[in-house]
């Protein structure tokens, strides 16, 4: 997640690039790419992109005042008028036909006077305290939440994916019970992408937003999902960080999906605990739901826990800011970032209670800005570039989805866009690390632009925490907009991939999350200012291009894309 300083354009470099897609280059100005179609991509000159300004943004929204940044707080409203005033000084207009705001109608429950989660049965009453062992939550506006006596069943990986011949609810009738869950997918543990769900690379089946959707389709009282750091990607502390105090939703509609009354997490010992008592080891039956044709097993115990529930309405708001097109300015790329965080959290040992999201994402909040100062610096090009900063990700990429679904700038008039979520500041690195690489003609704009730059990119080394899907690009990919995702090198120039682990690790235990992801006036702002770089040249060269790139072909969104310009009189 580090980042890399200038080098210069070496073979290897282009080797590498190339081999990431699969892309072959052109001469200077196009690619081809899957060997049918030429993009014109053009040269784009460095940025003038300013330290200062990601220094100063990103410290002033995770400082204390901001109180976390969490929707619907004051901390919101200081981040708007913030982003409002930046935008406007980067020279930028108002995106949402005049006004600088998009307002997302959420709710905000927040859970209190939790009891214990209780599991009887087989002669066993076992009770689990709130935040160490268990969390859970509602969807639901009521004002106090009961499961009572709800039977347990464990449902594997609680996938139902009739393309993939597997349904792990087959032949059990889930009304008024609780499923118990594993967390990510049957094949994360492959050591390759080969696999009935891609191998170790997660795909939206793992993700703990399908699961409970899943489970209430199913007519689940209950999900519960069993925690386990290693397919989960982070610790208990994440889950119980973010899965405690207030919680924002869209709100639903009268036709909305269907709910549980509770979805939760326990930790693996608990479940453990719970699958002895119903005379089945937690090992052995987690090696039986990786097989296809695994049938749910009922554990003969029964569930029951309540809770009360402050609810609140409220509109948060994603803020947006346009360069218009000197040519085409009905035509879009798009920049994303979330500007919200947790707020008020699980104290630290110290007392801070204030979760400041400096890394998360005070850092791509400030590079919106410090790029829309770049690009109106360089001039208005052909396209018009959108600057877009989003509310509640944290909750669910709920401002992302809001946007998507309710679009300012037409989707199929929207070129495609790159999201930035998490800089690090460890320094430069050799490489650059792209998250979902192969899925689509950006990748081309991404080679040419790290060629410009004399960089090489790596493949996301973790594919089983499936990040492609948890950050609010994904609200874009599933109606179909290509979208690049980021991150920072892992190979860093002092230390190599070791002390690159070594960082990513400290952050994920020590602060993602948590209280201390503080702003550190010593941060080494050298490699972030690489990746902007890098962001700029790929935006500048999508708005002076005047190819549309789509998905590859055989991608899960191709699809969409495809049947959405086709609808489209107007743009692909």
């Amino acid at each position: 997640m580090t980042l890399t300083p200038r080098f210069h354009h070496t073979a290897l470099a282009l080797v590498a690039s190339l081999a990431l897609s699969g892309c072959a280059m052109t001469g200077g100005d196009t690619a081809l790419v899957d060997g049918t179609a030429a993009l014109d991509i053009p040269d784009v000159a460095r940025g003038d992109i300013s330290r200062e300004t990601m220094v100063d943004v990103t410290r002033t929204l995770s400082s204390d005042e901001f109180e976390g940044r969490m929707p619907g707080t004051v901390g919101e409203e200081k981040t708007v008028a913030l982003l409002s005033e930046r935008f406007a000084q980067a020279g930028l207009q108002p995106g949402n036909n005049g006004s600088w705001v998009q307002k997302v109608p959420l709710v905000e429950i927040t859970g209190k006077d939790f009891a214990p989660l209780t599991v009887t049965g087989k002669g066993e009453t076992m009770a689990f305290e709130f935040g160490d062992e268990w969390v859970g939550v509602t969807y639901r506006e009521d004002a106090r939440t009961a499961l009572t006596d709800s039977e347990l069943v464990f449902v594997g990986y609680g996938v139902n994916a009739p393309e993939r011949d597997w349904n792990d609810y087959e032949g059990i009738d889930m009304r008024g019970k609780t499923a118990v869950i594993l967390v990510n997918d049957p094949d994360y543990a492959s050591e390759d992408l080969t696999g009935p769900f891609n191998g170790k690379a997660m795909t939206f089946y793992g993700r703990w937003t399908y699961k409970y959707e899943e489970a209430a389709r199913q007519g689940a009282a209950g999900a519960i999902i069993i925690h386990d750091t290693a397919p989960a990607s982070y610790g208990w502390n994440v889950v119980e960080s973010s899965w405690s105090g207030p919680q924002a939703y869209a709100q639903r509609g009268p036709n909305a999906p269907p709910l549980t009354k509770v979805n939760g997490w326990v930790q693996k010992d608990v479940a453990a605990q719970i699958l002895d008592a119903a005379g089945y080891d937690l090992s052995e039956l987690s090696a039986r739901a990786r097989s296809r044709g695994f049938e749910a097993v009922p554990l003969g115990l029964k569930a029951s826990t309540s809770f009360a529930n402050d609810i609140r309405s409220f509109q948060s708001q994603n803020v947006i800011g346009v360069l218009p097109g000197s040519e085409r300015p009905d035509e879009y790329v798009i920049h994303t970032a979330h500007w919200d965080h947790l707020g008020r959290c699980k104290p630290a040992p110290d007392g801070d209670d204030i979760c400041n999201g400096a890394i998360d994402n005070a850092t791509g909040t400030a590079a919106l800005v410090a790029l829309a100062e770049a690009h109106a610096k360089a001039g208005a090009p052909p396209r018009s570039l959108v600057f877009l900063a989003v509310t509640a990700e944290e909750s669910g990429l709920l401002g992302a989805h809001y946007y998507a679904e309710n679009p300012v700038f037409p989707l199929a008039q929207t070129v495609g866009g790159i999201n930035m979520d998490a800089f690090q500041v460890a320094g430069p690195a050799r490489d650059v690390t792209v998250v979902g690489p192969g899925k689509s003609q950006l990748d081309a704009y991404l080679e040419a632009a790290l060629v410009s730059d004399g960089r090489i990119a790596t493949p996301n080394p973790k594919p089983e925490a499936g990040y492609y899907y948890r950050s609010d690009h994904f609200a874009f990919a599933k109606r179909g907009v290509p979208m690049l995702y980021i991150d920072g090198g892992e190979d860093l120039i002092d230390g190599g991939r070791a002390a690159g682990a070594a960082v990513a690790a400290d952050y994920t235990e020590n602060r993602y999350h948590g209280p201390k992801d503080e702003f550190d006036e010593s941060w080494d702002w050298s490699g972030v200012m690489g990746d902007l770089q890098l962001y700029y040249r790929i935006g500048r060269a999508l708005a002076a291009s005047e190819s549309w790139p789509n998905w590859n072909p055989g991608d899960e969104f191709r699809g969409i894309r495809d049947a959405d310009c086709a609808a489209s009189a107007v743009g692909c």
